[in-house]
């Protein structure tokens, strides 16, 4: 937590997954085409124009009012699935499930044991994968898919995932949740050798390593690929004859299996295997690769042993509630939060109020552990979608209310304890607080389910610049002033920890990767170091 003046920071510009810090120009890739026999790929996704509730070029700053710019945004959810007779439906089915995880753009190649198609689109899953026309032309019975995050600007098909490539052991498609923290150099390196790239995404670095590999086998094209990789990351990987699933040896994001029938599933979450019934067998283990074939499953671990350090912030805001992440359950962890929030910083109140819908499960916790009344004091109307409306200051204005609105009932006259996951830039939350208390509120106490958030991330999480997050440029008390806030506490790093099971956070080995909010960043920045 930053305490006394306000304090003069370093900018850390952020890479999260598809996108570098500075960028060579793309040259036109090898990898697109359309190609027949042994591997061959079929491109139907040319021609699909960015659907018209995607922004205009200039991205949230066109838009009258958008929470998810004061929101930090996980950019990728994979899915695969192995020995399935309808694997694109699957999943299509699959990446809907994952949908919160991104938003921009998503696609879907499947192989048919000779022939690999592709269909890849800007905007929703729903918006593109929901006809027999789309599913019935992505034949074969395994199938990887991907969903990406939009971020600022005018978002681009060359940047939907997966990526194909034709190599010399045959076809090859990789999906990627993380961000590779030495991209740029190993892109750098690459065009220097003669490689072309077709678009920004740390990702296609992959397929360029693969296809370069002097080893023989595709296992072991791969596995080179991977020891030259940095960065935090879950690959699925598909081939003519196998599906892959990998994780990097922290196991910063995550990866599940599953089994459907004699199916095997790879996915982000296991709310991607309740979809349709499959059965969760367990995470794939940090450093760990499997390899999906005809005769099974096998294990490797072809990576260095490092230090386990999943995510925290999964915890406190991405991974869907209901899923099951590293052995535990994200609404009874968020609940968890909530009930360390109210034991650290409990105060005189009336009722406990969320701002939905991330804040719910820690404003139920902070509810019961603190014996106060719960109340959805602010209603969300979760059917905005993106809007025309021009930006003129007084829309801008009264934009939050698009998507929230007070429930005076529940608030008017009432000390309140207002519950988030997280103050990033701080303007929604600023927003949000002037409509409570426009509503009638007595007192309007903020607490926040995660530690103040000082850092960018670096690990596939798209993150403001550190110069733009609240909390590197104000303490706490100031940051109070600034919202409008009669009290502001945030849940303290040891007690972020001790919710999740912990007896606080283990300054010489931490259990979960929280440089967001520690500045302690367990992979080494190349990229970024090399550029300061």
């Amino acid at each position: 937590m930053v305490q006394g003046s306000v304090v003069r920071i370093q900018e850390r510009s952020s890479t999260p997954c598809g996108r570098y810090n500075r960028e060579p120009q793309a040259a036109p890739s090898p990898f697109t085409g359309e190609g027949r026999g042994g591997g061959g790929f079929k491109v139907t996704d040319s021609s699909i124009p960015p659907p018209p509730n995607l922004p205009p070029q200039g991205g949230e700053e066109c838009l009258p009012y958008s929470e998810s710019s004061d929101k930090f945004h996980d950019e990728c959810g994979v899915y695969g699935i192995w020995n399935a007779s309808d694997a694109a439906a699957h999943t299509a089915l699959g990446l809907h499930a994952l949908q919160h995880r991104g938003q921009e753009g998503a696609g879907i190649v499947s192989v048919d044991g000779e022939q690999f198609h592709s269909h890849r689109a800007l905007g929703l899953v729903g918006d593109h994968f929901n006809s027999e026309s789309v599913i019935g032309k992505l034949k074969g019975t395994a199938a990887i898919g991907h969903n990406r995050y939009s971020t600022t600007g005018e978002p681009h098909l060359r940047n939907v995932q997966p990526f194909f490539a034709e190599l010399a052991f045959g076809g090859f498609a990789v999906a990627h949740n993380g961000n590779l923290t030495n991209a740029l150099t190993l892109k750098k390196d690459l065009i220097a050798r003669g490689s072309l790239f077709s678009s920004t995404s740390d990702t296609e670095v992959i397929v360029h390593l693969v296809a370069r590999s002097k080893a023989g086998a595709m296992h072991d094209r791969i596995v080179d690929a991977l020891k030259q990789i940095e960065g935090a990351y879950s690959l699925v990987m598909l081939t003519q004859h196998a599906l892959i699933g990998v994780r990097d040896a922290h196991g910063v994001r995550p990866l599940v299996l599953g089994r459907l029938g004699e199916s095997y599933v790879l996915a982000s979450e296991t709310c991607a295997l309740d979809i349709m019934g499959a059965r969760f067998e367990r995470d794939i283990e940090p450093g760990e690769m499997v390899v999906i074939d005809q005769d099974g499953l096998k294990s490797h671990f072809p990576l260095a042993d490092a230090p386990r350090r999943f995510c925290i912030f999964e915890y406190v805001y991405f991974a869907r509630p209901d899923s099951l992440v590293e052995h535990k359950n994200v609404y009874e962890m968020r609940k968890a939060i909530g009930a360390e929030l109210a034991r650290e910083s409990g105060v005189a109140a009336d009722v406990v109020v969320p701002v939905p819908d991330s804040g719910v499960p820690a404003a139920l916790g902070y509810a019961a552990a603190s014996n106060l009344p719960f109340e959805l004091g602010i209603i969300r109307n979760h059917y905005v979608g993106r809007t025309f409306i021009e930006p003129s200051d007084q829309v801008r204005h009264l934009g939050v209310k698009l998507k929230h609105n007070a429930n005076i009932a529940s608030i008017a006259g009432k000390r309140v304890v207002l519950v988030d996951d997280s103050i990033v830039r701080g303007t929604t939350s600023k927003k949000i607080v002037a409509m409570v208390r426009e509503a009638g509120a007595k007192e309007i106490h903020m607490r926040i389910a995660s530690p103040p958030t000082t850092h960018s991330c670096f690990y596939g999480v798209d993150t403001p610049e550190r110069s733009q997050l609240m909390a590197a440029r104000y303490n706490t008390a100031e940051m109070a002033e600034l919202i409008g806030v009669d009290s502001l506490a945030f849940v303290s790093l040891d007690g972020l920890h001790r919710a999740m099971g912990e007896a606080g956070r283990n300054a010489d080995n931490p259990r979960y990767c929280d440089a967001c909010f520690s500045g302690d960043y367990p992979i080494k920045l190349t990229d970024f170091d090399s550029a300061a």
